[in-house]
């Protein structure tokens, strides 16, 4: 079945954004009166060395139904990666347009050229370092979710044994699935069923079709709160830790040099931390990010001011 075509959308702030709010409307309102080109467009001539084309336009691949990273709220992108791309292209004087793709496909599309950069919680694999550069910028982790109300109620990973369990396709955990049918599970093999999207994975849930679904906790909570109380988290401390990165054409050298210099100014400026704790989530290492230690003087600056972080 061929993969649903992207669509190409503008930038809009979630609904509940503290900290990056005025900015994010900004763009929203720059790229909206832009007329955004249509979904799929070609990388244009003249490109710059943002990555965005010559209109002063960061066009961003997202796969949007995996909330809360990235979503559609009332048709329009919504999410920590949202708020965290509009911040980072404000930063680098850029107006930023959502490209909604499939999972599976933000990838091949990036490669051909249809949008300039990837931020949709894409975790650093090595497979995918052959295919892309990566900017590393969060770091996650897995929960399990069962039915509610139900006897089965695993934690750990080893007691999936024998269990239907549930993903979205082509997720970093799948492999420690594998392996354990190699192993702890050799006798009892999990039944590994994949979905195209993280909100497919939760409907077979509600509807009996597997036992467990194994996803990021920051998407589990959110499904469960969605589901009214049909479903719940089962496992105790998040487990499979992995790093998300921006993803980049391998020939882009001076977008990534500049991705990180945007970077660099929302540590800078406290927003980047602002929108971590907003989402529950936290950064890779120091040694992962290239960063510095932000700048606290500014930060006290920008408060004496009565700025929050994220705002221009």
């Amino acid at each position: 079945m061929p993969a649903p075509r992207p669509r190409s959308t503008a930038a809009a702030p979630h609904p509940a954004a503290a900290a990056c709010r005025a900015g994010a409307r900004v763009l929203a309102a720059a790229a909206l009166a832009l007329g955004v080109a249509a979904a799929g467009a070609q990388r244009a001539s003249g490109a710059d060395d943002a990555g965005g084309d010559d209109r002063g336009v960061l066009r961003v691949g997202s796969d949007l139904s995996y909330p809360p990273y990235d979503y559609l709220s009332q048709g329009r992108p919504a999410g920590f990666d949202v708020e965290f791309m509009t911040a980072l292209a404000r930063t680098l004087e850029l107006r930023v347009q959502f490209v909604d793709t499939r999972f599976d496909r933000l990838i091949p599309d990036l490669r051909a050229g249809r949008f300039d950069v990837i931020a949709s919680t894409l975790y650093v694999k090595p497979e995918r370092e052959r295919l892309v550069d990566f900017v590393p910028y969060l770091r996650t982790g897995a929960s399990l979710a069962v039915r509610a109300g139900g006897p089965l109620r695993p934690r750990e990973p080893e007691e999936l044994c024998g269990r239907r369990v549930g993903s979205i396709q082509g997720a970093a955990w799948l492999e420690k699935l594998r392996a354990l049918n190699e192993a702890a599970c050799y006798a009892k093999p999990i039944s590994v069923v994949e979905f195209p999207a993280s909100p497919d994975a939760t409907q077979a849930l509600v509807a009996g079709r597997i036992d467990v679904q194994i996803e990021d906790s920051a998407v589990l909570l959110a499904a469960v709160g969605e589901q009214g109380g049909r479903v719940a988290i089962s496992s105790g401390e998040n487990f499979y830790p992995v790093v998300a990165g921006l993803a980049l054409r391998k020939d882009d050298a001076l977008a990534r040099d500049r991705l990180r210099r945007g970077l660099r100014r929302l540590q800078a400026n406290g927003c980047y931390e602002e929108l971590l704790r907003k989402y529950g989530v936290s950064r890779p290492q120091l040694a992962e990010f290239y960063l510095p230690v932000r700048d606290e003087g500014l930060i006290q600056a920008r408060r004496k001011q009565g700025k929050a972080a994220c705002d221009p």
